[in-house]
């Protein structure tokens, strides 16, 4: 790919605070789904090497030796895996990946494909890697085109609802917890957290839109690709594990 070293980034670090229960003995990315009752993490594995990205980088820290003991370096799963733990006191997303940066498990002349460890999708990596580098973008992020919202809306008028849409469907792209970056943005980073960031440090909330700012481009990739986000007790509940099995089983096919 144009000659950039490709790799997936996966973070795994995140207590599930939401999760809990469960996340008081599961690391979230480890709590099983589908009828096979795989962990998520192996997934989104199989998903990255599924299309051809095998060197992968997993940012971890809560309850990370469950992650360790099952995937070890990868060999079973056809992928070279490592492992950079998150420093203590250092939370968020950005600060994960700025951590393997400069621990040097990251290189800003690696092309990234970052993933969110909550997140079940059949998204189009190889794809979405390919057009972020073929657009000289320092970011792509996958939308969905569309976003059901699990609550009711309603419009008010001088206190009085004139309409009332149960779960409506929004119209607006929304991200889902996967995106395409060039390493250089790692330097960016290091900039932010020189100017005195440490705390709830975030790829999403604090980086892209800094990107934005600056004038960098930021790419959109819209996808019609299925995902599902896990990121809540509640979430979880309501998954539909058969249709998981159907959507995702060419991953156990290759």
């Amino acid at each position: 790919m144009n000659g950039r070293r490709l790799k997936g980034v996966i973070l795994a670090g995140g207590e599930g605070k939401r999760f809990r229960p469960l996340t008081y003995y599961f690391q979230k990315c480890m709590i099983p789904v589908g009828e096979g009752q795989k962990p998520v993490l192996e997934y989104i594995i199989r998903l990255f090497r599924h299309h051809g990205i095998r060197d992968i980088v997993l940012l971890v820290g809560y309850k990370y030796r469950q992650i360790k003991n099952y995937f070890d370096d990868g060999r079973r799963f056809d992928v070279n895996l490592s492992y950079v733990l998150d420093r203590p006191g250092h939370k968020g997303s950005a600060n994960a990946l700025l951590n393997a940066y400069r621990e040097g498990a990251l290189s800003s002349d690696d092309c990234l494909v970052a993933y969110y460890g909550d997140i079940i999708s059949n998204i189009d990596l190889k794809d979405l890697a390919s057009r972020h580098l073929e657009s000289g973008a320092a970011a792509t992020v996958a939308l969905a085109r569309s976003f059901r919202v699990r609550v009711g809306t309603a419009d008010v008028r001088e206190g009085r609802i004139t309409r009332f849409i149960e779960k409506p469907e929004l119209e607006w792209p929304v991200s889902i917890g996967v995106l395409a970056l060039d390493g250089w943005v790692l330097e960016v980073m290091d900039g932010l957290m020189a100017e005195g960031r440490s705390e709830g440090f975030d790829l999403m909330g604090d980086v892209i839109p800094r990107l934005i700012d600056k004038g960098d481009t930021v790419r959109a990739y819209v996808t019609d690709a299925f995902w599902y986000d896990l990121g809540s007790l509640e979430r979880f509940e309501r998954f539909e594990n058969d249709g998981l099995s159907s959507r995702l089983s060419f991953l156990f096919e290759d």
